[in-house]
């Protein structure tokens, strides 16, 4: 009899059956394909640096090697389980041609080197060591990617001719927010070359017990290594691979949870809506003995079936969308190993979709035992008539018209009903602004002020090079004496000894001049302003254990010099920890020097970044919105892509619970249209006023949507942008696309659905209604 009931009730509300089924596959697609993609993530990255077996520390440096010493240092520490030194042999992007295409307008530290014998292999698309043959080059990923090599061209190195044989997945910087990429040649190829570029060394450690490297830093400071360049260890390179596709999974995942959340609500209010509809029957079933839990059986199987077809809908569909959302992931880190783990955690999420679907329905139906047999067969109502309006009444409306008057005054009365088309109505707007609010933050020419780089126009990066003082130094007389430039400063780098609370000493590095020109976004307080002050970069903070306020003692020029800490800041420079103070040092021993400019006409920053570049060849000269687009591209694509289809989702959820809504609101208030209708009321004016009452709840949805987007949103979003480096973190807000386009498009959407879904209030008739 059960599956007679359950059969008849589908049958009789199919529209609404379906959408319901819609929206459960939609929740369950999302959770599933965030479980999926973030496994299949972790795996791909933990392949690749398996395969390479990436260093657990590298330290950059350019000058001198002591390979003695480091030899003698790699004995004495028991930590260390191997070590090497590779060659990276810097060359200027205007010699690099392939094709018909050069790096002269690339931002990134390109260079050749050859395979290691030990570990941090270069591997190709099969995850295997590349052995380079005489004349044979491979290329980074992201250069076959763009389309700036291709399989086969002619390359061109410092005038020596090579074929690109392929290209090269790269466990220490494939990502474009590392700022050096490695081509893979022959030893003998590299030994020709070896003195047409600048020479830097990467030295490199593998560690017995990676729990340990925090020590390992230590010690390696302490005793004085090389350390002329960045540091970067074993989870920074782990993070630097998974930000991009991390960050359109965590949309997802957004999104997703979001979903599950309408789903609810969709759930909630048909379901109640069907137990309204049924009061009579309920009432009549519990007269003649059934149970409460008999009843709720036959309810619960129908939500069971909803929910299990659309929970493997679902999780078909998932398995359709998978395939292009991993390309990127296969294309920069291979396949992972953990397939089989990918599909389980996608069957658990699905699997946690289904019961919590079951969870809720089952506490929804606990409302059966609030219905009292006796009143329910004679009214056959709940009985709830709505809240009392006393101050909206239409004798007293001098404002609005008298359609749009009755929709509003309906939706006061009527708050419990409206309150479920509301909710889904914030979090859906609540999809559509996050995510584009953080699209337009990461793409816009600010962000970089939260990741330690100042806003300007040119940006000069001088290392790698020898007498740098002197470079430097010609460098800013040009800059003084240019015409167009309106205003630069110079920042240079160098290392000084720091007092730990323990009483050691380590190395910090520090960025000296003038910080409030260029300045950065500080977490917490300012830039250094006097001799006495200092900021350091969140990493360095913690790892010092001081914070704002504090006082840090270095040594300088042989003397002690106490620092308080003035500011807190992002940085995924130089491995993240770095420091600015503006104090004089007159230490020829500059590790580098940074120079950022802005131009009176900012249109020119091209063709003035050429001019430089042309001038000093040594030094690396970017514009700055092309650095931008050049590191974070990768990062703002996925991001875009994933606001788009969050965008789309939204418009869709959208128009589906208004549809469903309004048919349900139709039917339920068959008796009140057949009353207006016999007091004159058309059917055009029957629209306008459920038209008004769906316009009213979307706009103050939209409202509260804005509201938790940049409260609540931001906060999340603050979150995932700090796991990659920047802990202060604000939403830049485009107020055409955020607060006009979107809530236009679900005007629209709102709209449409309304009017298709008061079709039906056409064909009620009054006399079959008002007999009732």
């Amino acid at each position: 009899m059960n599956e007679r009931i359950i059969r008849n009730d589908i049958l009789k509300s199919k529209a609404i059956t379906l959408m319901t089924v819609i929206f459960v596959a939609a929740a369950a697609m999302l959770v599933s394909l965030a479980a999926m993609l973030g496994v299949n993530l972790y795996g791909a990255i933990d392949t690749l640096m398996t395969q390479a077996e990436t260093p657990h520390f590298m330290q950059m440096h350019a000058g001198e090697m002591n390979r003695e010493r480091l030899s003698e240092f790699a004995a004495q520490n028991e930590n260390v389980a191997d070590y090497q030194v590779l060659e990276f042999l810097g060359i200027e992007g205007s010699r690099m041609v392939f094709g018909e295409n050069s790096l002269s307008d690339n931002v990134q530290d390109n260079g050749i080197s050859v395979q290691s014998k030990k570990f941090d292999f270069l591997l190709d698309l099969d995850g295997k060591v590349i052995q380079a043959s005489d004349g044979e080059i491979y290329v980074p990923i992201c250069y076959g990617k763009d389309q700036t090599a291709k399989a086969g061209d002619r390359a061109v190195i410092n005038g020596k001719e090579f074929t690109v044989a392929g290209f090269l997945r790269d466990s220490q910087m494939n990502s474009t927010l590392s700022s050096s990429k490695r081509f893979l040649v022959s030893e003998r190829d590299y030994e020709e070359l070896k003195g047409t570029g600048t020479s830097e060394y990467l030295i490199e450690f593998r560690l017995k017990d990676v729990s340990q490297l925090s020590a390992f830093e230590t010690a390696y400071s302490n005793a004085g290594m090389e350390a002329n360049g960045p540091m970067i260890t074993y989870p920074l390179f782990k993070m630097i691979n998974a930000i991009s596709d991390g960050m359109m999974i965590g949309i997802i995942l957004l999104v997703s949870v979001l979903a599950v959340a309408i789903a609810f609500m969709c759930i909630r209010f048909t379901l109640l809506a069907k137990m309204e509809d049924d009061y009579r029957e309920i009432g009549v079933m519990k007269a003649i003995g059934l149970r409460v839990s008999e009843i709720k059986k036959i309810y619960l199987i129908k939500y069971i079936i909803i929910a299990l077809t659309g929970s493997i809908i679902g999780f078909a569909l998932s398995f359709l969308c998978r395939g292009a959302l991993l390309e990127n992931i296969r294309l920069y880190m291979g396949e992972s190993e953990n397939k089989f783990a990918a599909l389980f955690f996608g069957i658990i999420g699905i699997l946690a979709v289904f019961l919590a679907i079951t969870v809720y329905v089952n506490g929804v139906l606990r409302r059966f035992r609030k219905i009292f047999p006796a009143q329910a067969i004679r009214f056959g109502t709940s009985g709830d008539k709505g809240s009392r309006t006393k101050y909206f009444c239409l004798s007293k409306n001098r404002i609005l018209d008298t359609n749009l008057f009755l929709g509003v005054k309906d939706v006061v009365a009527r708050k419990g009903i409206y309150g479920t088309m509301l909710v889904v109505l914030v979090l859906a707007a609540f999809i559509v602004i996050v995510p584009q609010n953080l699209y337009t933050t990461i793409s816009g020419e600010n962000f970089f002020t939260y990741m330690g780089i100042g806003k300007s126009d040119l940006r000069i990066d001088l290392q790698q090079t020898d007498r740098i003082p002197e470079k430097t130094a010609d460098i800013l007389e040009t800059l003084q004496t240019d015409p167009d430039i309106e205003k630069y400063v110079v920042l240079t780098t160098k290392t000084f000894q720091v007092k730990l609370e323990n009483g050691l000493e380590e190395r910090i590095k520090i960025e000296l001049g003038d910080h409030t020109v260029f300045p950065v976004r500080y977490s917490k307080g300012r830039a250094p302003a006097g001799d006495h002050e200092i900021a350091l970069s969140v990493l360095n903070s913690e790892e010092l254990g001081k914070t704002v306020g504090d006082v840090v003692t270095i040594k300088t020029e042989g003397k002690e010099k106490e620092l308080t800490v003035c500011g807190l800041y992002s940085d995924i420079t130089n491995g993240g920890k770095t420091a600015k103070a503006s104090f004089p040092d007159q230490s020829p021993d500059i590790m580098w020097s940074m120079f950022s400019a802005t131009l009176s006409d900012d249109s020119g920053a091209a063709e003035k970044g050429g001019e430089y570049a042309h001038k000093f060849p040594y030094a690396k000269v970017s514009e700055i919105n092309e650095y931008v687009n050049q590191t974070l591209g990768s990062l703002i694509s996925s991001v875009g892509k994933a606001s788009f289809a969050a965008t789309a989702s939204s418009l869709l959820i959208t128009a589906l619970i208004t549809l469903l809504f309004m048919k349900m609101l139709v039917a339920k208030d068959r008796y009140a249209i057949a009353v207006m209708k016999a007091i004159g009321f058309k059917n055009s004016d029957l629209i306008i006023q459920y038209i008004s009452r769906a316009v009213f709840v979307l706009v103050i949805g939209i409202v509260l949507g804005a509201v938790l987007a940049n409260t609540l949103g931001e906060l999340i979003a603050g979150m995932v942008i700090s796991s990659f480096g920047a802990s202060s973190f604000q939403f830049v807000v485009n107020p055409f696309s955020a607060y006009l386009l979107c809530p236009l498009m679900m005007v629209c959407t709102v709209l449409i659905a309304t009017i298709i879904g008061t079709k039906g209030a056409g064909q009620i008739k009054i006399s079959d209604n008002i007999k009732e």
